[in-house]
């Protein structure tokens, strides 16, 4: 058994697959904590890997099913047995820290969305080992890596990145830093990183590796989970 917070349809909002409508399957839990996280996991619904897969195989019309969290890769011994029953590609959404439990399920994963985490951005120091030895295991499986980013972005984490880019061949996506702050009377702002800084990082990163882009969550524009 394991605890899902939700399970519900949208567009994907992050990455090179914006636009594509997915299912998200949210796992509680993480084994990080970064500053910007956002995510609630108090609670959650326990499903046997029969179950969920009975849940997720009733929506259609998707491009497949988001597993994030949280740290999907913290069930990796639940997704060995749910994996298999589900009808749909399985877009795995991860903090890319857990390299052994990937080969658990690698085989039954269509895309890795995978982050590297900026010690700038979240907190978390030293990331860079655990990013290494989880992209060598990636091979063989569509995989690009995102980076959150905000206005204390070093030179030194830009350098790693692509070094990480070019190491295995990772397509490289930006993504601005956004919150969104929710007022009494129900309106909303959404605050992120300056558009001309986030130009001028992008052109840092360009000088140092080709296979990079700039999306911001376009999700959050739109109001849409």
């Amino acid at each position: 058994m394991v605890k899902i917070k939700e399970i519900f349809p949208s567009i994907q909002g992050e990455g090179p697959y914006v636009g594509y409508k997915q299912l998200f399957v949210r796992f509680c839990n993480c084994n990080l904590k970064c500053n910007y996280c956002d995510t609630d996991f108090a609670d959650g619904k326990d499903y046997s890997p029969c179950e969920l897969a009975d849940e997720v195989n009733k929506y259609g019309n998707v491009h497949s099913v988001s597993l994030t969290g949280g740290e999907p890769l913290l069930q990796s011994e639940f997704l060995k047995e749910f994996l298999p029953r589900v009808n749909k590609k399985i877009y795995l959404e991860t903090n890319a820290t857990l390299a052994d439990k990937l080969l658990d399920v690698k085989q039954l994963v269509d895309i890795i969305s995978a982050d590297i985490k900026l010690e700038s951005a979240t907190g978390i120091k030293d990331t860079y080992n655990f990013h290494d030895k989880f992209f060598a295991n990636c091979n063989g499986v569509e995989t690009f890596a995102k980076i959150v980013f905000n206005e204390k972005i070093t030179d030194e984490e830009i350098a790693i990145c692509c070094e990480l880019g070019k190491k295995y061949n990772l397509g490289l996506i930006l993504q601005p830093e956004t919150h969104v702050d929710c007022f009494e009377d129900g309106s909303s702002m959404r605050n992120m990183v300056e558009a001309d800084f986030c130009l001028k990082i992008l052109n840092k990163f360009l000088e140092k590796y080709e296979n990079v882009r700039l999306i911001p969550q376009v999700h959050k524009f739109l109001d849409l989970r």
